[in-house]
């Protein structure tokens, strides 16, 4: 059985993952398969249907690495479903009070933590019917922190019992504090709220996680951050697409200009 991220998280470790966008078990496979420690399944702004996730989560499943999925919102019958479905944590956008970070939790978690009805279809098949009793303990519940209201509750929401980790969207964060979406770092405002999450975060036992990039993962970490995105399929294989476009195009036309 693959070791829980909460677990992970408690001995303060640093954990890689990917992002996928794109509708594709052969990719999410891929991603798997490179050696991170989980791979994200992104159906909030991703192009995937429910049955497509299914397939991205067992093609995770078969690289022995941690599936978990943003869900489109705080919504416990499509949290139910990724749960019965085989992922290991739950990352849910736009949660904004103690009350919305106690209907997460209450989705993801089995009676009496919970509220989650039981029916593991395809992870009980997966892990047989010892994933009832371990559920509990193992599946990684990640409200996201991503606007002002959030910001103003941030520790309160961490201090709700269940919660796991507090999940930084830098963009939509970014936004609403008046900045342009994204990255802002150096912007007081975006450095001031990225040091509060991780403090609220630490002052509750509980880990922080980031979208983020390859290039700021280092960066991250030492603000505290132990979930960190490294890349997202969509952006890599374009990003790599023009690259080799280019490096061709340049070889092709020294090439001739030699010739």
């Amino acid at each position: 059985m693959i070791e829980s991220l909460r677990l992970r998280w408690h001995r303060d470790d640093v954990t890689l993952g990917a992002w996928c966008m794109v509708p594709s078990s052969l990719t999410a496979e891929i991603l798997a398969k490179g050696g991170f420690d989980w791979v994200l399944i992104d159906m909030q702004h991703g192009c995937m249907e429910y049955q497509t996730a299914v397939e991205m989560i067992r093609a995770i499943d078969l690289a022995g690495i941690t599936p978990l999925v943003r869900v489109p919102w705080n919504e416990p019958g499509i949290i139910g479903r990724m749960l019965d479905a085989g992922a290991m944590g739950i990352v849910a956008p736009m949660i904004n009070s103690v009350a919305e970070a106690q209907s997460l939790v209450d989705a993801c978690r089995y009676p009496p933590n919970g509220r989650r009805s039981l029916g593991p279809v395809r992870v009980g098949a997966r892990d047989g019917m010892g994933y009832v009793a371990s559920a509990n303990d193992r599946i990684a519940v990640i409200p996201m922190i991503e606007t002002v209201e959030a910001l103003a509750a941030v520790e309160d929401i961490a201090a709700v019992p269940g919660v796991d980790a507090l999940f930084v969207g830098p963009f939509d964060l970014s936004f609403s504090l008046g900045l342009r979406p994204g990255d802002n770092d150096g912007e007081p405002k975006f450095d001031d709220a990225i040091a509060r999450i991780n403090i609220a975060a630490r002052e509750n036992g509980i880990a922080t996680a980031v979208l983020s990039t390859a290039a700021l993962a280092s960066l991250r970490a030492s603000q505290g951050f132990r979930m960190i995105s490294v890349m997202t399929d969509s952006q890599s294989l374009a990003a790599a697409a023009q690259a080799n476009l280019s490096s061709a195009r340049t070889a092709i036309f020294e090439g001739l200009n030699d010739a």
